[in-house]
């Protein structure tokens, strides 16, 4: 990895932390298209163990809002479908990865933006465990059918169960990427570098995460991953 692209994925990655830390999702959103036009190789493996610190800290942090049994049936649908993101990524040849993630960053922002508000029930849940197991094993990303499911609960519920799901998910991912050898440990010394940008953004969502308009952050978010994702299919 070159000096700047290390800096680039370094403010990256601090920004996406804080934005995730405050408001419970963004963080894939922003960094996988980033990435992906960085470096395709990237994508998924980096940005799914650069999540594993934030989301373990998150989920801590807000412990006591977590919602258990929608964290139930989300996670077990989730690991149920990891397989199948894993058949997208020997199905997608690696020159094409990049217009996959740019095409499933977009679409999941567009269904973010446009999803009329609803109570979620035990279908919400599964189908939304469902389709972040696919596209987040595949792209690294998956926060926005959890973040549709919780968009109209407490802020400090959707940050820890979304935290917590996605923690769980995210080392399933990583263990079977390993093992079928679509990972490398090198992957891993890529995100560690990057532990202090993280942290930065993890301690600064500290002071905010309560005093943000969690309406406006979900709202920059989105238009963030349209505009990357975009780039990301049109330059891949």
């Amino acid at each position: 990895m070159t000096a700047p692209t290390l800096a680039v994925l370094a403010l990256t990655v601090a920004v996406a932390a804080f934005v995730q830390g405050s408001s419970g999702l963004g963080f894939a959103l922003i960094v996988a298209p980033v990435a992906g036009i960085l470096d395709p190789h990237l994508v998924p493996v980096f940005v799914l163990a650069s999540m594993i610190p934030l989301n373990l800290y998150v989920a801590w942090r807000e412990r006591a809002s977590l919602d258990l049994r929608g964290a139930g049936w989300i996670t077990g649908a989730r690991l149920a479908a990891t397989p199948a993101g894993l058949a997208v990524l020997w199905m997608v040849p690696e020159r094409g990865l990049g217009v996959f993630v740019g095409v499933s960053t977009v679409l999941a922002a567009v269904v973010s933006l446009a999803a009329p508000a609803f109570t979620p029930g035990r279908a919400a849940y599964v189908g939304a465990g469902a389709v972040t197991g696919l596209t987040e094993t595949a792209t690294g990303v998956g926060g926005p059918p959890l973040a549709l499911v919780y968009q109209h609960r407490p802020p400090a519920e959707l940050r820890s169960t979304v935290a917590a799901c996605f923690l769980v998910g995210e080392v399933a991912s990583l263990a079977l990427l390993f093992g079928t050898g679509k990972a490398q440990p090198t992957e891993l010394g890529q995100a560690a570098l990057l532990l202090p940008a993280i942290a930065a953004g993890a301690w600064l969502s500290r002071l905010v995460h309560h005093r943000l308009d969690a309406r406006r952050m979900r709202l920059f978010v989105l238009v963030f991953a349209l505009v990357s994702g975009l780039v990301l299919m049109l330059g891949a």
